[in-house]
């Protein structure tokens, strides 16, 4: 059994926090319907908090994107049926936060610079976590919709 120390479960508490209000700033600049604001924020903050967790246990950057993203996913998909509202407004926030866009800039950074080693190595790590993103996203969609239906039972007989 992993456990966390106080110390640790603090960080990730600071660290969902601010995944939330992170998503929720990137939900407000992209004009995501105000109901669903708090919802939006929620799943990044989810999403990064799997993250954080999967990367304190000894994960590398991609495994860890490619769990977070899969609840991440999860969520969206069960909160854009609740709120009847297209998914994309919940993934393209949720998944903010888990966008390696530190990792592209120093790729482009070690480039320009011309120190090649670590802007082939910063590179591949950001297009690793990128592809673990998609693949994730992927899995979770190809899970047929009535699956999220929850209490719909007409989705759910045979005809």
């Amino acid at each position: 059994m992993i456990s966390l120390t106080n110390s640790q479960i603090g960080e990730l508490m600071g660290q969902f926090l601010l995944a939330g209000t992170g998503t929720l700033s990137f939900a407000i600049l992209f004009a995501c319907p105000r109901r669903s604001l708090p919802t939006c924020a929620l799943v990044g903050a989810m999403g990064w908090f799997v993250y954080e967790l999967c990367v304190m246990l000894g994960l590398g950057t991609a495994a860890a994107s490619l769990l977070a993203v899969i609840p991440l996913t999860i969520l969206t998909r069960v909160f854009a049926i609740l709120q009847k509202t297209p998914v994309t407004v919940f993934l393209l926030s949720g998944i903010f936060p888990l966008v390696p866009g530190a990792g592209i800039y120093r790729a482009a950074y070690y480039t320009v610079t011309d120190q090649l080693y670590l802007a082939v190595q910063t590179g591949f790590d950001a297009v690793k976590m990128a592809v673990a993103i998609v693949l994730g996203i992927v899995f979770v969609f190809e899970i047929p919709q009535t699956v999220f239906q929850i209490g719909n039972h007409k989705a759910h007989q045979k005809h």
